[in-house]
């Protein structure tokens, strides 16, 4: 599994499927999925969308590029597919997050 999660760390930015995930692991598409979620707690593209969504709240509490360039950087084909995505993880729009956190920096 270490070969997966390393693939995923190095390229966010592909439109991973299990089945692409697994050829570039050399397994077949069951045996990952299943060897994942045991080793990891979750399927692969779950994993997938947490570890992007990991990277875009630190580049929004960083400040740093526009919420469209966070989007493509990590594979979103639109904004609103991103922020649908965040919103399902995150639970409030990449904007609020990064309004939250910009209040808490002020704060601290």
């Amino acid at each position: 599994m270490n070969a997966a999660i390393q693939a995923i760390h190095a390229e966010p930015e592909q439109r991973w499927t299990v089945n692409l995930l697994a050829r570039r692991v050399g397994m077949s598409r069951s045996t990952l999925a299943l060897r994942f979620k045991q080793k990891v707690g979750m399927g692969p593209l779950a994993y997938v969308l947490r570890w992007r969504m990991q990277l875009a709240s630190r580049e929004l509490r960083r400040h740093q590029g526009s919420i469209s360039s966070i989007a493509q950087a990590l594979g979103y084909d639109s904004d609103s597919a991103f922020s649908n995505a965040f919103k399902r993880v995150m639970a409030c729009s990449p904007r609020e997050y990064r309004l939250r956190q910009a209040a808490v920096a002020s704060v601290a």
